[in-house]
């Protein structure tokens, strides 16, 4: 009777066992779908349209967002310049997908700012299409406070990237400085760059005078390239439509 009972008992003991870890397995499996199958890939977006890419990540569960818009002669307008995750980045549903939008070429021409009220700026800018990028403060007596005293990038400006004007206002005496918005210098003479620089209160580090290349004439279907001048400025630190303070000293490099 006892011999029995232990053998029942450890068959009754086995099939509990059995099921027990049948049900564990179940669990982990039903766990590792639940998380894996809510794991998707990002797609290459670059190239769709903007609706094509909307309509493919929110098939996958993702939102997309245009955060940006830039100039392209490349990419046509409404079409995708570049993404965030990478293609191939393995991200959970409901990830937010940031993508850059093409505007194609640049076909507006900027406004010249310079001397206007900043709210007559700003309407100038929106009437061809143009925002204003970043605004800032220079405490300058010999105009009326909010005047546009430079622009970035300047008027008539070709291959700019990005559809915003960065401004900088004059701000009356009493108002700290709150950053100044670096201009294009490149191109212009080294002497003209540092009068431009000290205009707006920022101070210039030692040139750095460099040997440029004279281009040459190329094929006879090339268009010829303009040699650069000697004492042309051909770069800077910060670049152009960088915000700065007057801690800063800009550092030039020149052709010689």
């Amino acid at each position: 009777m006892n011999k029995r009972f232990l053998v029942n008992f450890f068959q009754i003991s086995s099939l509990i066992m059995v099921l027990v870890a049948v049900a564990l397995l179940a669990a982990i499996t039903t766990m590792h779908f639940a998380i894996h199958g809510a794991e998707v890939k990002i797609p290459a977006l670059k190239g769709m349209t903007v609706a094509e890419a909307r309509s493919q990540t929110a098939g996958m569960g993702l939102n997309l967002d245009v955060d940006n818009r830039y100039y392209s002669s490349d990419v046509a307008a409404g079409h995708i310049l570049s993404q965030s995750p990478a293609q191939g980045t393995v991200v959970r549903r409901e990830w937010r997908v940031r993508v850059a939008e093409s505007l194609g070429p640049q076909k507006v021409d900027v406004p010249d700012t310079v001397g206007t009220e900043g709210r007559i700026a700003a309407l100038r800018l929106r009437r061809v299409g143009l925002e204003v990028g970043l605004t800032a403060k220079l405490p300058y007596a010999s105009v009326a406070n909010g005047t546009v005293l430079a622009q970035d990038p300047p008027a008539h400006a070709q291959g700019i990237s990005r559809p915003s004007v960065n401004l900088l206002v004059a701000a009356p005496d009493d108002v700290a400085a709150d950053g100044y918005v670096m201009p294009d210098l490149t191109g212009t003479p080294i002497v003209t760059a540092q009068a431009t620089l000290e205009k707006i209160g920022l101070k210039t580090a030692t040139p750095t005078f460099v040997d440029v290349n004279i281009p040459s004439i190329g094929s006879y279907n090339a268009q010829p390239q303009a040699p650069i001048a000697p004492g042309a400025v051909i770069g800077q630190q910060p670049v152009a439509g960088a915000r700065v303070d007057q801690s800063i000293a800009v550092k030039l490099t020149v052709a010689k």
